[in-house]
C-alpha cells in the first residue's frame, strides 16, 4: 500500500514512494474520503506519473502554486507520453514550461481572447515532436474538455524542441557560467527598463529556469537548419520587433561574452519570454 502526501482533488494524489521518491497518481475517485497519511486503493489507479528526483519534487511544487491540478496532471501525462512512446528525453524545466503555456492557452480560449501563434511550421525539421504535439493535443482534449486549436502543435512542439536533453547535464553545470549567463541577461532587461514585479513575476521566474538549464546547451547548435533559421529570424522580428530586439541582443551579448555558441531555437525561445514580459502585441 502506497501512502498520501498530499490531496490534490478527488482524482488525484502525491503520494510517497519510500527512498525520498514520490510520484502523482490519478484515478477516479481515488482520495474520495481520503487525507494525508492514509493509504490509497491500488485497484483505483489509472496512471503514475513518478517524480524521482529532487528537481522533479521542486517543480511539481512550482507548477501547483499557479496552475490547477488538472492542468499540471495533463502536462505530465503528455511528457509521459512522449518518454515512453518514443523514448523522448526532456530537462524536467519542461513540465514547467509546458504547464504553463496549457494554462495560459486554455485561459484565453475561455476568455475568447486566443489568438494562433506565429511560431512557424517546423514538422518537417522535427518530425517526432509534432508527433508528440498532435497527440497532446487528444489527451487535453480527453482530460480537460477543451479543444485545442490547430495551430498549438507548433507551440506544443517548440518546447519539447527547446527542452530536449538528458537530466543529466543540469548536475554537470558550472556555476560560474549559470551567475555569468544570468548577469548578462538581467543587465539587458535593466538596461530596456524590464524588471521583476508582481504582475510579471511568473514569467520572469519561467524566464529564469530557463537560463537556469541554458548552460546545458551551450555549443549546441545545429548548422543543418541555417538556412531555416534565418527565415524563422525575419518573421519573428517582422511580427515582434520590440521583443525581438531585446531577445537579439540577449543571444548576441551571450555568444559574444562567454564565447558559446547557441542554437538558432534559443532566439525564438528568447523572443517569447521577452513577449511575455513586455506583452507586446504581433504586426
Amino acid at each position: 500500500m502506497v501512502e498520501i502526501a498530499q490531496v490534490f482533488n478527488n482524482n488525484s494524489v502525491l503520494v510517497n514512494l519510500g527512498d525520498h521518491r514520490q510520484a502523482i497518481v490519478k484515478g477516479k475517485g481515488i482520495a474520495f474520503r481520503r487525507t494525508k497519511g492514509n493509504q490509497i486503493d491500488s485497484s483505483k489507479v489509472e496512471k503514475i506519473f513518478y517524480l524521482n528526483t529532487k528537481t522533479a519534487q521542486e517543480n511539481l511544487y512550482f507548477l501547483i502554486k499557479d496552475i490547477p491540478i488538472d492542468i499540471v496532471t495533463t502536462t505530465y501525462e503528455i511528457i509521459d507520453y512522449a518518454i515512453k512512446k518514443f523514448d523522448y528525453n526532456v530537462l524536467d524545466y519542461a513540465y514547467i514550461t509546458l504547464g504553463d503555456h496549457i494554462f495560459g492557452s486554455y485561459q484565453r480560449i475561455l476568455s475568447h481572447t486566443y489568438q494562433e501563434s506565429l511560431i512557424p511550421d517546423m514538422s518537417n525539421q522535427y518530425p517526432v515532436e509534432y508527433l508528440i504535439s498532435h497527440h497532446a493535443l487528444d489527451i487535453i482534449y480527453k482530460n480537460l474538455d477543451i479543444k485545442f486549436p490547430e495551430s498549438e502543435t507548433k507551440s506544443i512542439a517548440l518546447h519539447f524542441i527547446n527542452a530536449k536533453g538528458a537530466e543529466s547535464q543540469k548536475s554537470d553545470l558550472k556555476e560560474d557560467t549559470t551567475k555569468g549567463i544570468n548577469q548578462i541577461v538581467k543587465s539587458i532587461l535593466n538596461a530596456n527598463k524590464i524588471f521583476r514585479i508582481d504582475a510579471n513575476s511568473n514569467y520572469f521566474d519561467r524566464f529564469m529556469i530557463h537560463l537556469q538549464y541554458l548552460a546545458g546547451r551551450l555549443n549546441d547548435s545545429d548548422e543543418d537548419d541555417k538556412e531555416f533559421s534565418e527565415n524563422l529570424e525575419r518573421e519573428m522580428k517582422n511580427s515582434y520587433p520590440e521583443s525581438f530586439k531585446i531577445a537579439k541582443e540577449i543571444y548576441d551579448s551571450l555568444q559574444s561574452q562567454l564565447s558559446v555558441e547557441l542554437d538558432s531555437n534559443e532566439l525564438l525561445y528568447f523572443i517569447i519570454h521577452i513577449q511575455r514580459l513586455i506583452q507586446e502585441k504581433s504586426n
